[in-house]
């Protein structure tokens, strides 16, 4: 009896979770002309007719081994927003699902979620078995997240990645929420991507899940699009994959063909390496990055393996020495001691399994930051992406703006938060407080607006090494940040914008850079002011950096240091109508 209830019991459970589904609507992310793929670095042109992560026409010159397994999803993902409290993913496989010797079906042709904190933080989510899946079936699986329940703005919903399989192709892919919840997809971040050629290690061989694959870890953690082009077995400095990601407009690139190409001989390593380099460097004048084969795990007992990699690394190594003699700029070199395998570190001895992968990872970060030195992050703001606020999508606001300093060639940029997002201009999102201010303080001038509404000091900092200086040469940038730092102490405020302002002019050193202090806000009035005067300590002002005060006339005129009300909206932070335009003109002044 005890058994028939327990069964009974769990038919139950299971009739509760098809009757969930039948409530389910679905969402597809490829019916747009240019689907909602990350991580893919010809996704406008593939289109939504495939999952491939090559366009059609490089099939004539790939070698056929490359051009069977791009067709494999590895890297790829999907981000959407929702609010639903249950998320379903459904999915078609292009390939069996049976067959791989160290791979776990999960790991090969399972999808993996992960939710984005209002703060930026990403945070794993399982689905605690709650899936539907045959071994070698190639028709519908779906996997589940249920009663899901956000840390923080439950009403606007979270941000989500799904990472896709790592080798396995998709006939089609939909993302089911809760009938009458909320949901949008979002595009990743639209600048230059990381761009990493590899062996099976790369593609995803062997992690237990897509989410802790070695270019999905580093691509959450620097937040860098990452574009996988990992191939097993495949990996042998193949000269085709180099005139395909020489069309790539990389942020760096890494190649990490070794553990497939050790058995080469001397010139072919090196003659195909050099080609390569010289390849990308005609095209490109991104860091490149050559890798060495992981350090052996089990070399105690197996010397002979390891001595086989290590030959292969010389010969690698006297190509960047050539490389480096014949002055190829912007070269860096990762030696098989930074990617030091352990003995748990390895699945079979040939792929890394979750631990490994982690090592892998760690040693790539590293580099990353020396070569695009992000090892200068502010140690008190580190960069963050956000999404505080409810009247609009952050990353939808990103890449409108590396959109539109790429198109519209600014003369003038003004970086802040909600202050200087609700003034008006474009991109249009969200309030608008002082658009006739606006009008009249910029007129016909090409003018981008890079106001985030609810944008701290370390959100800028994640913009600016995230391509938004990029593509424009403007006359003029004016900052405006740290109200919503209030909380910490003033003296980090205030060296938060000083850097802020370095990396501005490191970044645009042509451009007249104005940082304009901190507006009063009501009853923060006193901190502003202790903030403003060690702004104005610590800033070096010369003939291309000013720091501009119109606090005096947002005050009231009887020297209480409070706020002028007319000035403000309701909440007494945001100008209105009259603030913007009292601002502007005083503005204008000095944008000539």
């Amino acid at each position: 009896m005890k058994t028939n209830r327990i069964y009974s019991f769990l038919f139950m459970l299971w009739c509760l979770s098809l009757s969930a589904i039948a409530q389910t609507e679905w969402h597809n992310p490829m019916d747009t002309a240019v689907p909602y793929i990350g991580g893919r670095a010809w996704n406008a042109e593939i289109g939504n007719h495939s999952f491939n992560r090559m366009p059609d026409r490089f099939e004539a010159i790939m070698p056929k081994s490359v051009w069977s397994l791009q067709r494999q999803c590895a890297g790829l993902s999907v981000r959407f927003v929702s609010n639903s409290k249950n998320i379903t993913v459904r999915y078609g496989l292009a390939f069996n699902a049976d067959g791989n010797r160290n791979m776990a079906p999960l790991n090969h042709s399972g999808v993996d979620l992960y939710g984005k904190t209002a703060d930026g933080d990403y945070h794993w989510i399982g689905t605690h078995m709650s899936w539907k899946w045959k071994s070698s079936n190639i028709d519908t699986i779906s996997m589940r997240w249920e009663r899901l329940s956000p840390p923080s703005s439950k009403s606007r919903g979270i941000e989500y990645v799904l990472y896709l399989p790592s080798y396995n192709g998709l006939k089609y892919v939909e993302i089911g929420v809760d009938k009458g919840a909320q949901f949008q997809f979002l595009h990743e971040s639209a600048e230059r991507p990381v761009v990493v050629y590899g062996s099976s290690i790369i593609q995803g061989a062997s992690p237990s899940r897509p989410g802790l694959m070695i270019t999905n870890l580093v691509q959450r953690e620097l937040g860098y699009p990452v574009v996988n082009l990992g191939f097993s077995g495949s990996a042998r400095i193949e000269t085709p994959l180099f005139d395909a990601m020489s069309e790539i407009d990389a942020r760096a690139f890494v190649i990490d063909p070794m553990p497939n190409s050790f058995k080469l001989e001397r010139d072919t390593i090196i003659n195909r390496t050099k080609r390569g380099v010289y390849k990308l460097r005609s095209k490109s004048e991104a860091p490149i990055l050559l890798v060495e084969a992981h350090g052996m795990a089990d070399k105690v007992f197996r010397p002979d393996i390891e001595a086989m990699y290590r030959k292969g690394d010389g010969y690698l190594h006297e190509a960047y020495q050539q490389l480096q003699a014949e002055g190829v700029k912007g070269l860096y070199y990762l030696p098989h001691s930074e990617i030091d395998m352990q003995d748990n570190d390895m699945m079979e001895g040939s792929h890394p399994n979750d631990l490994g992968n982690r090592v892998y990872a760690d040693a790539y970060e590293k580099k990353l930051r020396e070569m695009l030195r992000e090892d200068e992050w502010n140690r008190r703001y580190p960069p963050v992406t956000q999404r505080r606020d409810g009247c609009y999508e952050w990353m939808a606001r990103h890449n409108a703006v590396i959109a539109l300093n790429h198109t519209t060639d600014p003369e003038i940029l003004l970086i802040g938060n909600s202050i200087t997002h609700f003034w008006g201009g474009n991109p249009q999102m969200g309030v608008n407080n002082g658009g006739a201010a606006w009008s009249k303080t910029f007129g016909k001038r090409r003018v981008t607006n890079m106001g985030f509404g609810w944008d701290r000091i370390e959100n800028v900092f994640w913009r600016i090494y995230h391509g938004e200086l990029e593509g424009c040469s403007p006359r003029h940038i004016c900052l405006l940040i740290g109200i919503n730092n209030y909380a910490d102490k003033p003296e980090d405020i205030a060296q938060g914008i000083v850097d802020l302002a370095a990396l501005i002019r490191e970044r645009q050193p042509q451009a007249k850079l104005h940082i304009i202090k901190i507006y009063p806000a009501r009853n923060r009035e006193e901190k502003v002011a202790r903030i403003n005067q060690l702004l104005e300590a610590k800033l070096v002002c010369d003939d291309h950096t000013d720091l501009l005060d119109f606090n005096k006339s947002l005050l009231l005129p009887d020297g209480s240091g409070k706020i002028d009300p007319q000035f403000f909206c309701n909440d007494g932070l945001h100008p209105n109508e009259k603030g913007y335009t009292l601002i502007g003109k005083q503005l204008k002044k000095h944008l000539k």
